[in-house]
C-alpha cells in the first residue's frame, strides 16, 4: 500500500507531472483563503487601488491626460496590470517551495512541480483579475478599443515570465540566505514600482531621462504592449529583443542556481543555529 507507482511512458511521466502541477496550483490558489474567489478579489482590488493612487498623484500635480492620445484610465491600468502580473509571479516562485522544506521530503513532490504550481497560480490571478476588471471598466466607464488584443495579452503573459525567472534566482538565494533572499526579493519589487515605466510613455522620456530605465526589461515590456494597445502610439525608445534575451539569461542562471542548491541542500543546515 506505501509503494510508488511508476511511469512507464514519457506520455505517463508528462501526465502525472501535469496533475501534480495543477493540484499544486489549485493549493498555492487556497492557500491564503479558503474560497479562490477571494483570492481573485485581491488581486483585483489591488489593481484598483494602484491605478487610483497613480490617477491621484497625476491629478495633483497637474496632470490630467493621457501622455498618449486614448483612454487615460486603460494608460494607466496597462502598465499598472503588467506591473501586478510582474510582481505577483516574482513572489510566488520566490517563496515556493524550498530544497530543505518539509512537503519536499514526499516522493511525488518536487522544486519543480512547486515552483510551475507557484507560476501557474499566479499567472491564472494576474489574467483573470485583468480580464474581469477590463470588462468592469468597459461597462461601467467608457467602452475599450484595443487595437491588438492578442500582443496586448502576450505582453501580460511575458511580465509574468520575466517574474518567474527573476523569481527562480531569488529562491536559490533565500534557501541559502532566508533573510537576505527576502530582502533583496522587496528591494527589487519596490525599485521596480518606478523603474517599470508604467507612469509615463517612453516615447515622452528625454535622452538623460531614458537610460535610467531601459536597462530594465519590464520597461520595454510595458512600452510595447502600449503599442499594442493604442492604434496611435509606436514605441521608439524600446523592443522586444532586449527582455527577452535578458528573460532567457535569468532563467538560464536561475536554473542552474536551483540544481546547485538543490544537490547541496542539508537538513542540518541549520542545526547549530
Amino acid at each position: 500500500m506505501f509503494a510508488q507507482p511508476r511511469n512507464r511512458t514519457m506520455a505517463a511521466a508528462a501526465g502525472s507531472s501535469l496533475a501534480l502541477i495543477y493540484h499544486q496550483a489549485v493549493h498555492d490558489l487556497r492557500q491564503g483563503h479558503s474560497n479562490a474567489l477571494m483570492s481573485l478579489l485581491i488581486t483585483m482590488l489591488q489593481s484598483v487601488v494602484m491605478v487610483a493612487g497613480f490617477l491621484a498623484i497625476y491629478w495633483m500635480m497637474g496632470i490630467k491626460r493621457s501622455p498618449i492620445r486614448g483612454d487615460y484610465v486603460l494608460f494607466m491600468m496597462s502598465g499598472v496590470l503588467i506591473f501586478i502580473a510582474f510582481s505577483k509571479a516574482l513572489g510566488a516562485v520566490s517563496a515556493a517551495g524550498k530544497a530543505t522544506g518539509q512537503m519536499m521530503k514526499h516522493g511525488p513532490l518536487n522544486t519543480a512541480v512547486s515552483m510551475a504550481g507557484a507560476a501557474v497560480a499566479a499567472l491564472y490571478t494576474s489574467v483573470l483579475s485583468a480580464l474581469v476588471l477590463l470588462a468592469i471598466y468597459h461597462m461601467v466607464g467608457s467602452p475599450l478599443d484595443i487595437e491588438n488584443w492578442r500582443g496586448a495579452l502576450a505582453m501580460l503573459i511575458f511580465g509574468w515570465f520575466w517574474g518567474c525567472a527573476v523569481g527562480l534566482v531569488f529562491l536559490s538565494i533565500r534557501t541559502w540566505s532566508p533573510l537576505a533572499g527576502s530582502v533583496i526579493t522587496q528591494v527589487f519589487t519596490r525599485l521596480n514600482m518606478i523603474a517599470s515605466g508604467k507612469m509615463f510613455a517612453a516615447n515622452s522620456l528625454p535622452a538623460f531621462l531614458l537610460g535610467m530605465f531601459d536597462w530594465n526589461p519590464l520597461f520595454h515590456i510595458i512600452d510595447q504592449a502600449r503599442g499594442f494597445i493604442f492604434i496611435n502610439y509606436t514605441p521608439h525608445n524600446s523592443n522586444l529583443h532586449y527582455p527577452l534575451y535578458v528573460t532567457l539569461a535569468v532563467l538560464m542562471v536561475g536554473l542552474m542556481a536551483e540544481f546547485v542548491t538543490r544537490n547541496a541542500a542539508s537538513l542540518s543546515w541549520s542545526a547549530g543555529k
